[in-house]
């Protein structure tokens, strides 16, 4: 059963004592990964955008995609108002449990059990790329996975980021919960995902950049475009 807080979220120890109970939950899905399609029932959703750009040629020594590499791996781009992430940050990436403090209307909060069941860190076809993918456990909201994937083009020297998922609603706490998931939860979706690419773009233009110029005398904008993209699952 999902925990879940009106007023206050955990302190330290409680959320020490609940990590340490992780290491044997299941995850709350059956399906294998490559079967997470519309067609078996689940919705898909992903957003990218371009969040730095950097010279032509493999990434650059602290240079943004390597200050986004690390904001990736330690969830820095999720907006705290929304999804916080209570992790060990001494334990490796590939395996690591946190637990997502997810928040709403601001009173809110509900704690959902991760692991991160994937990493990738490659160079082929000019592209670098760096990413991990979480797996729900037992007593998140949600079932389902999400990769979060960072890239740089060698050729053109974009650095672009997607987040992108399969997913179904889970067992929820209580019935208004449900109904309020299914009203709010498109829109806070949304709002998440925005804010992700903008809060990456952001840490990763430490030290910070050149004032921004459009090269058209049109008006600057130093935020990410953002693509956002949500797929119902097909119902049979």
């Amino acid at each position: 059963m999902t925990e879940w807080r009106i007023g206050r979220g955990w302190t330290d120890a409680e959320l020490e004592a609940r990590l340490a109970e992780l290491p044997d939950r299941p995850r709350n899905f059956s399906d294998p990964i490559e079967a997470l399609t519309l067609e078996r029932g689940w919705h898909r959703y992903f957003s990218e955008a371009v969040v730095a750009r950097e010279r032509a040629g493999p990434p650059e020594a602290d240079g943004p995609f390597e200050r986004g590499c690390t904001a990736v791996a330690g969830y820095a781009f999720s907006d705290p108002r929304i999804v916080i992430a209570h992790f060990d940050p001494a334990t490796p990436l590939l395996g690591r449990l946190m637990l997502l403090e997810l928040r709403a209307l601001r009173v809110l909060h509900y704690l959902g059990a991760v692991v991160v069941g994937a990493t990738r860190s490659e160079e082929r076809d000019g592209q670098t790329a760096f990413g991990y993918r979480y797996d729900t456990l037992e007593g998140h909201i949600e079932t389902g996975v999400e990769w979060f994937t960072l890239t740089k083009n060698h050729a053109t020297g974009e650095v672009r980021f997607r987040i992108e998922a399969a997913w179904r609603p889970g067992p929820f706490p209580n019935w208004w919960s449900r109904v309020g998931f299914s009203w709010l939860g498109p829109s806070y979706q949304k709002k998440w995902h925005r804010r992700a690419h903008v809060f990456l773009a952001r840490l990763m233009r430490v030290p910070a950049p050149e004032p921004p110029t459009s090269g058209d005398g049109r008006l600057a904008h130093t935020d990410p475009e953002v693509t956002f993209r949500r797929f119902r699952a097909h119902r049979g």
